[in-house]
């Protein structure tokens, strides 16, 4: 970056003109709207600045100040260089890793076990989400990035990339969080399965789990607001080495910068606390210091031991740009093997690391289900129960479907008493039985002689002799005659209306020999 200087206009025609490139100006318009010339070939009055070297040379100068046909100092009008084809790399993997991330996504956020409230399905795919948004804005971070090369003079480009750069370190380092908190309850899932209540939900450790994500998206959002809200514009004060000290420097080294780094780095040792206290209560306990530093590398899962390296790499690498201004993004022409190693390289590695990692690892509602398989037949073994062979399955399974196949045609016809539907009916007939408890067994006796002392006096020369035997049959060859009793039973049951007998017994003194019952 050349050192910009002022520079008197050349000489025109007369006192009044100027030649610029071959184009005369008018020198009292220039000096009326306060246009100055620049050595780096740019015409600029504060508010407005033109190109004035060949193709982009202005065609004239215009009364109210504006030139014709002119072209602004903020145009990417200069060829790609090696920062912009960098940034265009790691877009495209951001790209490709965006569509594993959803493959990933669907892999281990699909449910095929009901939801627990204490292990929700939105608890493992947060990791996922994190990383949807960092593969986001490493997006348009890199293709923004292109035209800070381009660009004649830096402008609202360098604004962009490094605005969403910096959204991806805290988004970066929450995916880290989440992965280690949920490895964390995916362990607890696996060990209260067997048995639910084996561990409190009201001791220390709960409370612990529960604080924990507080702390470090406190961290988090800290770090967030020490960074963005912020005035970027100072940023673009890189015109000229003086101007880049002056102004851009100062603000991207500033105090809010250096804060930023120390909440990230805290929200990282929130991650390591998280991880060592679910090796502490999920896993095997060792005793003693040598015992329990083996044992937490050797239960800790390998992508967390090259995630957790990494970001503290990228961690260090953002405090490192807050002191010194030369490796930073923030600058126009900075070391690239920083920026697009430790910033840029880092963040991609961790995401690699985790798609990979995603791919390998099975999803946890099958692993639950193959786990609670395998300690069935462990059971079984136990108590000597022999699973019956595949044929053996297929066999019982066409029987049943045969007998089903003829049950349901049975219920279908209906009508007969040997129907499914009918023995069901009888059954649950039969099993509504009255309960009688012994007074109302008394009350009913009560009732039942009232009502035969009331047929008595209604019917007072009705006796069940007379009437059972008036529907006997005599012997064969016999015909049946009024007897004394007969004759004067008549009389009696005679209606005074119809002159017919209520016991169905004709009056006719003529016999009526009765052969069976249809004769009545």
């Amino acid at each position: 970056m050349e050192p910009r200087k002022l520079l008197s206009f050349p000489p025109g025609d007369n006192s009044s003109d100027t030649l610029i490139e071959g184009i005369h100006y008018n020198l009292t318009n220039l000096k009326y709207f306060n246009y100055t010339f620049y050595s780096n070939r740019t015409f600029s009055n504060g508010s407005r600045c033109v190109l004035v070297f060949e193709p982009y040379t202005p065609l004239r100068l215009l009364e109210n100040g504006t030139f014709l046909n002119s072209t602004s100092c903020y145009s990417p009008i200069k060829p790609i260089k090696v920062r912009a084809v960098l940034g265009l790399v790691y877009a495209s993997l951001f790209a490709l890793g965006i569509v594993f991330t959803l493959i990933n996504l669907r892999k281990h956020g699909r449910l095929f076990l009901p939801t627990e409230m204490r292990f929700r399905a939105v608890g493992r795919r947060w990791q996922w989400y994190w990383m949807l948004a960092v593969g986001a804005f490493g997006i348009i971070s890199g293709i923004t990035g292109v035209d800070i090369d381009r660009y004649y003079l830096p402008h609202l480009p360098i604004i962009l990339s490094n605005f969403f750069w910096f959204l991806m370190l805290p988004c970066t380092m929450a995916v880290v969080w989440e992965s280690v908190r949920h490895w964390g309850s995916w362990q607890e899932r696996q060990l209260i399965d067997p048995e639910p209540f084996m561990l409190r939900q009201d001791d220390r450790r709960s409370k612990v789990e529960f604080f924990i994500p507080l702390v470090f998206y406190l961290c988090f959002w800290m770090n967030f607001f020490m960074v963005f809200p912020r005035s970027w514009a100072s940023i673009e004060m890189q015109r000229d080495p003086i101007q880049a000290r002056n102004y851009a420097e100062i603000s991207a080294t500033d105090i809010r910068f250096k804060l930023a780094a120390v909440f990230l780095l805290l929200g990282w040792l929130t991650t390591i606390y998280s991880l060592c206290h679910s090796i502490k209560h999920y896993k095997l306990r060792n005793h003693g210091i040598k015992n329990r530093t083996f044992g937490l590398l050797k239960y800790t899962p390998k992508k967390f031991l090259m995630t957790l390296p990494l970001s503290l790499v990228m961690i260090g690498y953002e405090a490192a740009c807050a002191f010194e201004f030369s490796i930073s993004p923030l600058k126009l022409q900075p070391y690239l093997g920083f920026v697009y190693g430790l910033g840029w390289g880092s963040i991609t590695c961790i995401l690699i690391i985790y798609i990979v990692a995603g791919y390998l690892d099975p999803n946890e509602d099958r692993e639950l289900i193959r786990q609670r398989r395998i300690r069935g037949a462990e059971v079984d073994a136990e108590m000597l129960i022999k699973k019956k062979p595949l044929w053996w399955t297929l066999l019982r399974r066409e029987e049943a479907s045969m007998q089903a196949a003829i049950a349901r045609n049975a219920r279908e016809i209906g009508g007969g008493s040997a129907t499914s539907r009918n023995i069901e009916r009888a059954i649950e007939m039969a099993s509504i039985s009255p309960v009688v408890n012994e007074d109302e067994h008394r009350r009913l006796e009560r009732n039942l002689g009232s009502l035969r002392t009331a047929s008595s006096l209604l019917f007072p020369a009705t006796t069940s002799n007379a009437l059972h035997g008036s529907f006997k049959d005599p012997p064969r060859g016999q015909d049946v005659e009024t007897t004394p009793s007969n004759a004067s039973l008549s009389p009696t049951l005679t209606s005074p209306r119809s002159g017919s007998t209520s016991s169905g017994v004709s009056i006719d003194p003529r016999s009526q020999q009765i052969h069976s019952m249809l004769d009545v």
